[in-house]
């Protein structure tokens, strides 16, 4: 029987993949520590207005977070520099229809991929956000994850349901007129040509393929609601937050039939139908980015 190949080059790429996972999630970490906000308990039925007090004290200082957020984005950047020339690592950062490029053995490449690489990590973080913040009404949803939503988009928490959901196409499309100049100089993406408008349709597009990354958040929150309805897990707020939000996600199909008996297909069809949209959207506008380059 014969062996199976062995690529040292593809494991320590896997490796150094994986590591920036890691990092970005530990990114993640410190920002929402940086941007916590003191949720005010909800006092139990019957306490007194003494017993919801609490001992004043100075706040916790949390400029630290931020502080080691930013140290860990620059350092990251030195620490691939230093080990992804050596090992002949390429980072790079898919936009959907457009991948990114790094060389590891330029620093100032590498601190740019560094802070690209933990910013696509909070967008789509953020973009998860968003998407529960319109499906729970911040009027009538009083539940922990909708303060908590509420303590982490601010004042975009309470703006209408649709304008929520633009916003990200919004931002993607005008960020990527501000950057893509500077993507130009640094040789990452070709340039556009002499149509001014190129520019912010591959803008449009890219903002749109961005959607396609909910794909993973909406099949595990589908999917955990269709394994709690017929799986008792506890009356933990979780599953509730998790049942309200698939139920939200799952309203359009409600003119369907598509229960038989105590089986609700729904959850499934959905899922299916993210699948579909997500496979057939993404190869739809990678054509449609690829005659705008």
């Amino acid at each position: 029987m014969p062996a199976q190949p062995f690529s040292i080059e593809g494991d320590t790429s896997r490796a150094m993949s994986l590591i920036d996972f890691i990092l970005n999630v530990a990114g993640l970490l410190l920002w929402l520590n940086w941007r916590a906000i003191p949720l005010p308990a909800a006092p139990a039925p019957g306490a007194s207005l003494v017993g919801t007090l609490r001992a004043t004290g100075p706040p916790r200082p949390r400029i630290y977070y931020l502080a080691a957020l930013l140290a860990l984005v620059a350092g990251r950047g030195f620490f691939y520099w230093q080990v992804g020339g050596e090992i002949q690592w390429t980072p790079c950062i898919s936009l959907g229809p457009t991948t990114f490029f790094f060389r590891s053995d330029i620093l100032e490449r590498m601190l740019w991929y560094s802070f690209f690489s933990f910013g696509v990590a909070l967008w789509v973080f953020y973009l998860c956000l968003l998407l529960l913040s319109s499906i729970h009404a911040p009027a009538v949803d009083s539940s922990t994850g909708a303060r908590l939503l509420r303590a982490q988009l601010g004042m975009l928490d309470r703006w209408p349901g649709a304008l929520k959901l633009a916003l990200p196409l919004l931002v993607v499309a005008a960020g990527w007129c501000v950057a893509h100049p500077l993507l130009v100089a640094l040789g990452i993406v070709p340039a556009s040509g002499q149509e001014v408008w190129r520019v912010p349709a591959q803008g449009v597009v890219i903002g749109l393929v961005v959607y396609l990354v909910l794909k993973f958040f909406l099949i595990g929150v589908l999917a955990l609601h269709l394994i709690n309805t017929y799986v008792y897990l506890g009356e933990l707020p979780l599953w509730n937050f998790v049942n309200a939000t698939a139920r939200g996600l799952l309203q359009p199909l409600q003119w369907i039939p598509l229960r038989a008996g105590r089986i609700d297909f729904a959850p499934i069809l959905a899922i299916v139908a993210v699948v579909l949209v997500a496979q057939y959207g993404q190869r739809a506008l990678t054509d449609l980015y690829q005659k705008l380059v």
